[in-house]
């Protein structure tokens, strides 16, 4: 990572948590329940059974864990401007238990009185959230003074809250030499671009629309400037003026200059057998800092993202009732056309990772496995929308199992990282997420 990139990392992450936490939600968690709520009996089978399979978590628990999540991330945002002092982060730790660090300072006493009449558990720590910032520019200053080739190693920049620490990305683990003052610091794998397959033979055809609507996680392929793409989509929205869209990633766009131009690259939906009808073209595509695209509806197409489903391609789906902020320790679930619905646990927040030549600012890791092709798919926790997939560390895999043994080998886990779709929705004034 540059030194300018250690800049941007303190730039965006000057006033949000960076949080790297446990990589596994389920590993105290109950015995699954026969019984279901009204709200978990309305989930779809597939995710039902991702969240039993990835998290060990009935249905129930899995809804109950996201919405304390939510709840977290409402008072981590009151509690960093009220007791900036002491706060040091909030997290829910393998139990689902939700937890707010606290380091001594003038105004701990307000903040535990605070997170305790909210039903949140304390944490003592030894630096506050503002101390371990200061850190993070500390790291930008030493890298300011050091050559290239000592600079570039690193790639990204988190602060482990669960860990009261930092975390830093690094291409090369064992070859990066830190100072003094960052000897307490791990150093964690960069991950590489969740990568969307290559394609050849994605041409138009002139053929009736099929009657069944697009939802997030369903196969699409893009085609711009003589290069052919296939991706996963994202959530289905609207934009600025109520035209049907559907978010996903920046970079399943093959042609991203031209987006929103004449030269546009053209989205067309995927069918057995081949490409079926184009059903938009890349509005806007965004790679560096927030990895999204918008692909906006044809008009004859329009009808067919008229909804806020998400789903494992051509089954039932789970119906998003809003968007949510990323914690740590929160359960999260992806859907994409190659690996369907797989599941993990929110690992790291608000982040700056280099992957590859780019940079992701303010996004989120998780202990997910994501394979080509399902980038650009859909994240939610509970039944909200959360992020779009972007980067994997096991996206060279042919499947989950053999990503699973190999990174187990390797000591590491399967991560996804993915970018916040409210940060999308905060820089497009206007674009919502349907919820209807």
């Amino acid at each position: 990572m540059r030194s300018s990139i250690a800049r941007r990392a303190a730039v965006f992450g000057s006033a949000a948590l960076l949080l790297l936490g446990p990589v596994a939600a389920s590993a105290q968690a109950d015995p699954v329940e026969p019984g279901v709520s009204d709200q978990a009996a309305k989930l779809p089978a597939e995710l039902i059974d991702a969240i039993q399979r990835d998290l060990s978590l009935s249905p129930d628990q899995y809804l109950e864990h996201s919405e304390l999540g939510q709840k977290l991330a409402e008072f981590a945002k009151i509690a960093r401007t009220q007791f900036p002092d002491a706060f040091a982060g909030t997290w829910l730790d393998n139990a689902g238990t939700p937890i707010v660090g606290l380091a001594d300072g003038a105004d701990k006493d307000a903040a535990v009185a605070a997170a305790e009449k909210a039903g949140f558990q304390v944490k003592d720590v030894a630096q506050s959230e503002s101390s371990l910032q200061a850190q993070v520019k500390s790291l930008d200053g030493w890298l300011d003074t050091q050559p290239p080739a000592v600079a570039d190693l690193v790639r990204g920049v988190a602060i482990d809250i669960v860990n009261n620490d930092l975390v830093l990305r690094a291409d090369n683990v064992g070859g990066l030499q830190l100072p003094d003052f960052l000897k307490g610091a791990r150093v964690v794998q960069s991950p590489a671009t969740a990568a969307p397959l290559p394609s050849t033979d994605l041409t138009p055809i002139a053929e009736p629309l099929p009657a069944d609507a697009l939802l997030g996680g369903d196969a699409y392929g893009s085609l711009g400037g003589g290069v052919g793409l296939r991706c996963s989509l994202g959530f289905n929205g609207t934009d600025s003026s109520g035209g049907p869209v559907n978010i996903t990633a920046g970079h399943c766009d093959p042609n991203r200059d031209a987006a929103g131009t004449s030269e546009a690259s053209e989205a067309f939906s995927l069918v057995p057998g081949g490409t079926g009808p184009r059903i938009g073209t890349f509005a806007k595509a965004s790679l560096d800092i927030h990895d999204y695209s918008i692909i906006r509806a044809d008009d004859s197409a329009a009808h067919r993202f008229e909804n806020n489903g998400v789903r494992v391609p051509g089954a039932a789906p789970v119906a998003i009732t809003g968007t949510a902020d990323p914690i740590v320790g929160a359960p999260v679930c992806k859907s994409g056309l190659t690996t369907g619905f797989t599941c993990g646990v929110v690992t790291s927040v608000a982040q700056t990772v280099s992957v590859g030549e780019r940079t992701l600012a303010d996004s989120f890791s998780t202990s997910m496995c994501a394979l080509q092709g399902d980038s650009g798919g859909t994240i939610v926790t509970g039944t909200l929308a959360l992020g779009i997939s972007s980067a994997s560390n096991v996206g060279q895999y042919p499947i989950c199992q053999v990503a699973d043994v190999v990174t187990f080998v390797l000591g590491e886990s399967p991560e996804l990282c993915a970018t916040p779709i409210n940060e999308v929705l905060a820089e497009n004034p206007g674009l919502r997420v349907r919820t209807s």
